[in-house]
């Protein structure tokens, strides 16, 4: 008798661990369910099993992404603005490739997918409250507004230290800390 194919947690991980990987390197156009599937170490009917096909499965790995990204940016909330804008580096800096297929389009734009709607909001829960908290009294308006400018400022700093851009005359770790404290000082005027 044959024993039941097992779909457990740990081939999930596998699985979306392998295509971002490969969708990172190759290009969510080029790389093959199968070529997933074979990479992971699985079939395609395993990936169609759990998550309907090709699209579904990078649906999860950005929901997963964004789920792990919301998870530190909560943890680090209590301790305020800088707080989360050190997290969001230090988590950008140990997901980057989650955080590229995230936040750079790659893979919207070649295959027919984004996030679950709602699965991003979380992640900006904590800016949102952290803007709100260092503006009493604002408009909501005023604090999506400068919710805006601060998540630029953050996102376009990692995203150029990602980029292997040089820190023109600077280290990452001073031009990020340095914009993280003028921020900061910006919001307690």
């Amino acid at each position: 008798m044959a024993r039941p194919i097992v779909h457990d947690e740990t081939l999930r991980r596998r699985l979306f661990d392998t295509a971002a990987f490969l969708i990172a390197r190759d290009g969510a156009g080029s790389v093959s369910l199968r070529t997933i599937a074979a990479t992971a170490g699985t079939s395609t009917t395993a990936v169609y099993s759990l998550f309907g096909g090709k699209a579904g499965l990078l649906t999860a790995v950005l929901d997963d992404g964004f789920a792990s990204f919301a998870a530190s940016q909560q943890e680090a909330a209590a301790a305020g603005l800088e707080s989360l804008g050190r997290a969001y580096r230090t988590w950008a800096l140990e997901h980057p490739i989650l955080y590229g297929l995230m936040f750079g389009g790659s893979v919207a734009g070649q295959v027919p997918c984004q996030p679950t709607p709602g699965a991003a909001e979380p992640s900006f829960a904590p800016l949102f409250g952290a803007v709100a908290a260092a503006l009493p009294g604002a408009a909501d308006d005023e604090i999506a507004s400068m919710v805006g400018v601060v998540w630029g400022q953050v996102h376009g700093l990692v995203s150029l230290e990602l980029a292997g851009a040089p820190a023109a005359g600077w280290t990452w770790d001073a031009a990020y800390d340095a914009a993280i404290r003028q921020i900061g000082r910006s919001l307690r005027r």
